[in-house]
């Protein structure tokens, strides 16, 4: 047995967990990360890819703004751009309640720096032809765009790792402990660690880490299922989302379209999951009828992955409220992809001053405390899933 000490532990290698590691080492600060499996192999790789801020709960605009500032310095930060395209994501209603719920998040963010552009069925169609079928009007977010998770969540690892970031995949991490000297963790690696901070970034499993501290939070998994499909003649211009949900779509350079709506379904052991062939045959349908040049196009690719959900659509982040030296930033609920950049410079704000000039409070874990204080509501209930896209 081994021990190993260090500045700052992270649990979960993810794109929140890496990007902390990475702004850590650039403030100076020893890290090592520790990730089960491979880092970005869960919810920070399988996602469908979108960079949006359009749609976010008002609480977190401010962080996805921050985040929105980092994503054009990828290849400055991490060594390659992540595909990462400001395509523009334009959000389609397909009635006129629909419409009217965009008209009025647009007066709620017009301050708010996302230089919304509302356009009704008709200027939907001059401007966006390749749009078929009934739709109402649409909400556009210039600024917002896409890139190809896969990369992304990889290079971040990557990035940390050559900043000097101790990175240890496969290495669970059993039992972690205040002590009076800091943290101690145990790892299936046969290494100890002990830390002066830990940050739990653990995603659909950051639940018992936040337990152990006294912190039971209603974390749930939800599990989004992508299709791919061959490469079609350039048609799609901007990153697509409904209000309401139940379909996104966007194409990559290649000319393949990726296209979500609908969840995989949870195997045995619930760390997995996988497609489920009707849902996902009625997604593409309503594509093709959305997009005339899906119409004849042949999925290639089906995938699905994990990611943690919490019932009121906002992640968990900040310091905990049991244990001084602990930091949460999970549960962002099909929405994370976009933020994840800025939650790992928050991060680090908490750990090397303090406190950050990011808004955070929305995201503090005893919120569920404090809602549910006395009402004899069980906090670790599953939460009913819900349409969201990233």
């Amino acid at each position: 047995m081994s021990t190993l000490a260090t500045d700052v532990a992270i649990i979960g290698g993810g794109l929140v967990g890496t990007s902390a590691a990475l702004a850590l080492r650039r403030s100076g600060l020893s890290v090592v990360v520790l990730d089960k499996g491979y880092c970005g192999a869960q919810a920070s790789g399988v996602n469908y890819g979108g960079v949006r801020r359009q749609g976010r709960p008002l609480a977190q605009i401010p962080l996805s703004q921050r985040a929105h500032a980092i994503w054009p310095r990828l290849k400055e930060l991490i060594g390659i751009d992540g595909e990462f395209l400001r395509s523009g994501h334009l959000k389609l209603a397909r009635t006129e309640a629909e419409m009217a719920a965009l008209e009025t998040y647009a007066a709620r963010v017009a301050d708010l720096g996302l230089d919304l552009e509302l356009m009704g069925h008709n200027g939907l169609r001059e401007r966006y032809p390749w749009i078929a079928g009934h739709v109402a009007g649409a909400s556009l977010c210039p600024g917002d765009g896409h890139a190809n998770p896969r990369l992304v969540s990889a290079a971040f690892a990557r990035a940390a790792e050559r900043a000097g970031a101790h990175v240890m995949e496969h290495t669970p991490v059993h039992h972690v402990e205040r002590m009076p000297d800091g943290f101690h963790l145990s790892t299936g690696a046969g290494i100890d660690i002990k830390a002066r901070h830990v940050v739990n970034s653990a995603g659909a499993w950051a639940a018992p880490f936040a337990a152990a501290f006294g912190e039971p939070v209603p974390l749930g998994r939800i599990y989004p299922c992508l299709i791919v499909t061959e490469p079609v003649a350039p048609a799609m211009t901007v990153n697509i989302g409904a209000e309401g949900g139940g379909i996104y779509a966007r194409q990559v350079e290649r000319g393949n379209c990726i296209v979500g709506g609908v969840r995989g379904a949870p195997l045995p052991d619930a760390d997995f999951s996988r497609p489920v062939g009707a849902p996902a045959i009625s997604v593409m349908n309503r594509a093709a009828k959305l997009f005339p040049a899906l119409r004849h196009a042949h999925a290639i690719r089906f995938w699905t992955g994990t990611e943690g959900d919490m019932p009121d659509r906002n992640p968990v982040i900040g310091f905990s409220a049991t244990t001084p030296g602990l930091i949460h930033a999970f549960g962002f609920s099909g929405a994370g992809f976009q933020i994840a950049p800025g939650v790992g410079e928050v991060v680090a704000d908490l750990i090397r001053d303090g406190r950050s000039t990011t808004p955070i409070d929305a995201f503090a874990i005893d919120r569920f405390v404090r809602t549910n204080e006395g009402s004899g509501a069980d906090l670790m209930t599953e939460p009913q899933q819900r349409e969201t896209s990233q």
